[in-house]
């Protein structure tokens, strides 16, 4: 398989405690072609310290610090405006990659002429605890993801040659979800990697995606207006979403197994 430039994003702040799991996940790839964009949204620990170490023994890691603390849509779309690589990859700066994340699902779109994937994922705790495994469908399309926001933003590869420039939408909850659905409202369809995980995704205790009525809040917000759905349809949508939300979170559960 030829090895197109895959970029990865990443975007960190105060991610001493986890960035260096997440970056040896990233080197230790069997897919060799990849840059490594690091964007520090001004962190206050020792993050920017951890991550020149890894600049200093891996040259394809390039780190972007910012000015101002922006969030990490602006963290995110400052990597991409720096990308080169055919293929565009998001990783947060506390999940991590199997280590035959990129060989394997770059070979799944090639086979297949597929530009936008992602794939399974585990939910770890922070103490490495396996909670479940996220099975994702086949496809989705804009109305599908609209009813079921599967997607996992450390998951995804998209193939800028068929898609284009995308950047995220600046909001401060639910960018990921917002890009791929402006990406999909071209007629464009993500397909799911759905064999086996390639991606571990660590749940934070008070982080914006644990808490279930922020998330709840945020969907809506997201559907009524960013996507300027009406009410009745936004309902709809809306009660298909809370559905899938539950049904994947107790399916494949693995409580009280260790990675």
């Amino acid at each position: 398989m030829q090895m197109n430039k895959v970029s990865i994003i990443i975007p960190t702040y105060n991610s001493y405690d986890t960035i260096e799991d997440t970056l040896n996940s990233v080197i230790n790839q069997t897919y060799r072609n990849f840059e490594v964009i690091v964007v520090d949204d001004c962190s206050t620990d020792d993050t920017l310290k951890k991550l020149k170490e890894y600049k200093n023994r891996d040259s394809r890691i390039e780190i972007v610090s910012l000015e101002n603390n922006s969030g990490a849509a602006a963290a995110r779309n400052c990597g991409l405006s720096k990308a080169d690589g055919q293929y565009i990859a998001f990783l947060d700066a506390d999940d991590m990659w199997m280590q035959k994340k990129l060989e394997l699902q770059i070979e799944f779109m090639k086979q297949n002429n597929f530009s936008f994937t992602f794939t399974n994922y585990i939910r770890i705790n922070e103490s490495e605890v396996l909670i479940n495994e996220v099975i994702v469908p086949e496809l989705l399309t804009y109305k599908d993801l609209l009813k079921n926001t599967v997607i996992g933003c450390s998951t995804v590869v998209i193939d800028r040659s068929v898609v284009g420039d995308f950047a995220m939408p600046l909001l401060k909850k639910g960018q990921d979800t917002a890009t791929w659905l402006q990406i999909l409202k071209k007629d464009i369809v993500a397909h799911g990697y759905n064999l086996q995980a390639l991606t571990t995704y660590r749940v934070r205790k008070g982080s914006l995606s644990s808490n279930k009525i922020s998330a709840l809040k945020r969907t809506w917000y997201l559907y009524r207006y960013h996507e300027k759905i009406n009410f009745f349809k936004a309902s709809y949508y809306f009660s298909h979403y809370v559905f899938n939300a539950i049904y994947r979170r107790k399916l494949h559960n693995m409580k009280g197994k260790t990675i």
